[in-house]
């Protein structure tokens, strides 16, 4: 079974194509600067340059007949969850949602429907981003508003980057040599989230309805109190959309720093002296650190740390900075293996309480995984 897994961004295609039967990636690719002058002009076009790499004499596959699925790492469609056959019902859900996932769910929705005009014999597989957290308690999922926003509205806690954390709870299992673990998972990148999970189950995310909440992001805001949103809005006279706007792009890293956002330009920031560049950083771990004590608690205590995304795999000085004094938890780092560490490593000392690994994100590998279930049932 030949499985093409497709990751889309506000500009980009990015694409994996497995052989589930060995596991193996057959061929991979991506195609940036959609829409934009002089590059690939729509994701017709880049879906055609992508299935012109993979199919034909001397490539991965002879023709799309020995293509069984296309799996994509959909985000947000409320009570629609799992992994879903793509269809009208699906579609809608998405364009429903698209309020609360304004990044990710339009170039979403514009590729698959790009694909079933293009390849209409090839079933497309969304898996969502929500479907690790099915099992989150009523008491985690509910928000203090009225109790008919949730049955009305779908106005609750979700969870996202499900197929990240799901990845990095499966391999700190196969590392542990055990299934029975408490696991804090902290996907750290241009959107960043921390997982709390138990013997492979979410338990607990700081992800809240909509991508923008938790931590902050790149250029996303996390968590900030709704209030503070509204009196901005009434002394500014902004309407929701434009504040949206500005909580969606315009906040988090960027906004504090006055910069990208990017955390090798917060870096740099920081070697220079800049006050913004700091405070920044000092938010962002301090949010990540209180969302780590909650679960903390949430567990009662912890078997295991991991550490996914850009940020999460390759900023060191990052790490350092959110296990720094979390010693009395059994949180300890090795400096040098954290300094030296690159790819999947372990930045423990030998022994330590609690092992901290860096567990490079695999989530293709889960949506290929979950495409496959499907057309196979």
């Amino acid at each position: 079974m030949k499985i093409l897994v497709v990751n889309i961004g506000t500009t980009s295609l990015k694409y994996r194509l497995y052989d589930m039967q060995s596991s193996a990636v057959m061929a991979k690719g991506l195609v940036e600067r959609i829409g934009q002058a002089g590059c690939c002009p729509n994701y017709e076009a880049a879906i055609s340059q992508c299935l012109g790499d993979i199919l034909g004499d001397s490539k991965p596959l002879k023709n799309l007949a020995e293509l069984s699925a296309i799996g994509f790492k959909a985000v947000h469609a409320g009570p629609v969850t799992g992994a879903r056959l793509v269809d009208d019902v699906v579609l809608k859900a998405m364009e429903e949602f698209t309020f609360l996932a304004p990044a990710h769910n339009p170039p979403y929705m514009a590729a698959m429907r790009a694909f079933q005009s293009q390849v209409p014999s090839v079933p497309l597989v969304a898996l969502f981003e929500t479907a690790f957290y099915g099992e989150l308690p009523e008491s985690t999922i509910t928000y203090s508003v009225p109790y008919e926003w949730k049955e009305q509205l779908g106005i609750r806690r979700y969870g996202f980057h499900g197929a990240s954390h799901r990845a990095a709870s499966e391999r700190a299992q196969e590392l542990l040599g055990r299934k029975d673990i408490r696991h804090i998972s902290c996907h750290l990148g241009g959107s960043s989230s921390i997982a709390a999970i138990r013997n492979g189950f979410a338990v607990g995310t700081s992800f809240g309805i909509s991508a923008q909440s938790g931590i902050p992001h790149n250029n996303r805001a996390g968590d900030v109190d709704a209030f503070a949103a509204l009196y901005a809005m009434k002394r500014l006279n902004l309407s929701v959309d434009e504040m949206a706007e500005i909580l969606s792009s315009k906040s988090g890293l960027a906004g504090m720093s006055g910069g990208t956002g990017d955390m090798r330009d917060i870096e740099a920031g920081i070697a220079a002296g800049d006050h913004r560049s700091q405070l920044a950083m000092d938010v962002f771990v301090r949010a990540i650190r209180n969302y780590i004590g909650a679960f903390l608690v949430e567990l009662g205590g912890v078997d295991v740390l991991t550490f996914s995304g850009g940020i999460g795999e390759n900023g060191a000085s990052t790490r350092a900075a959110v296990c720094k004094g979390l010693e009395a938890f059994g949180i300890e780092l090795d400096a040098a293996r954290n300094a030296a560490a690159r790819n999947e490593a372990k930045l423990s000392p030998d022994g330590a309480k609690v092992p901290i690994y860096i567990v490079p994100a695999d989530e293709e590998r889960i949506v290929a995984r979950a495409a496959a279930q499907v057309v196979t049932a």
